[in-house]
């Protein structure tokens, strides 16, 4: 591809000092904390720490006797356990904006075919890592203890610790809003031409045994779990493939499609 001349280039004389890039980078850093603190305040007053856990509990209870709860074995759990709750769902739940604010920063900085696609990548993004949170919350975490259950004798009461089991699910909220993200990469991989289509195809049966490796490697030991992060990763991949002939025409420069004409 030829290079843009300066006066064809849309963002000729558009560059800005570098102390006007730190005023904006703490505009947008100041901009995510108050959207936080907001989120923070409203959970605060509904519905409140202690029904989000309640809410996030709702998996394990379901396969603990009717009268059993979760114990806090440590001094500071009763306070630090439901603060860190109540911080993960206020960043759950502000997500967009704080993409939002990323886009808005880095956006002066790309042309008109890059903010085309660009755009595009963060919605679909920050909706993958909903649906792999949801997926855990709803359906993951019930097979999974409802199989880990299962091996807990008779004689053994299982009451486990609210601190390890909030760390359990955070890990995994964590594990499977990343694992999603498998089309947003195979996309970009294609866009900037590092593989081709051809290629993702051929190397599907090294992703399927990556799936798994990455799954076992993440994931509680239990197969439940790493089957439930295996497969969505391996029908993710075969969906990024074919998202990726469209978001490649749909992401093209000008340059390149006047050389394809």
């Amino acid at each position: 591809m030829p290079p843009i001349s300066h006066d064809d280039d849309e963002l000729a004389g558009t560059e800005q000092p570098f102390v006007q890039h730190l005023v904006e980078l703490r505009n947008r850093i100041l901009y995510c904390l108050i959207g936080l603190l907001v989120a923070v305040v409203a959970l605060s007053i509904w519905p409140g720490p202690s029904a989000m856990i309640d809410i996030i509990a709702m998996p394990i209870r379901a396969h603990m006797p009717p009268d059993a709860k979760l114990i806090a074995v440590g001094v500071l759990s009763p306070f630090l356990v439901p603060l860190k709750v109540l911080l993960m769902v206020a960043v759950l739940l502000t997500l967009p904006w704080l993409v939002y604010q990323i886009w808005a920063f880095v956006a002066p900085g790309l042309y008109s075919h890059e903010k085309r696609f660009a755009l595009p990548l963060i919605m679909i993004g920050s909706l993958l890592a909903y649906v792999g949170i949801a997926f855990v919350q709803f359906f993951v975490l019930d097979k999974m203890f409802a199989f880990i259950q299962n091996f807990a004798p008779e004689s053994v009461a299982a009451t486990p610790d609210v601190a390890s089991y909030v760390s359990v699910i955070l890990s995994l909220y964590i594990a499977f809003a990343l694992a999603f993200q498998v089309p947003v990469v195979v996309m970009l991989l294609v866009r900037f031409e590092i593989v081709t289509i051809e290629k993702l195809r051929s190397f599907r049966g090294y992703f399927i045994v990556l799936a798994f490796v990455v799954a076992a490697l993440v994931t509680p030991p239990d197969v439940i779990s790493q089957l439930s992060l295996a497969i969505p990763m391996c029908l993710l991949y075969e969906l990024g493939i074919l998202l990726s002939g469209w978001f490649y025409r749909t992401a093209r420069a000008p340059d390149d499609e006047q050389a394809k004409v």
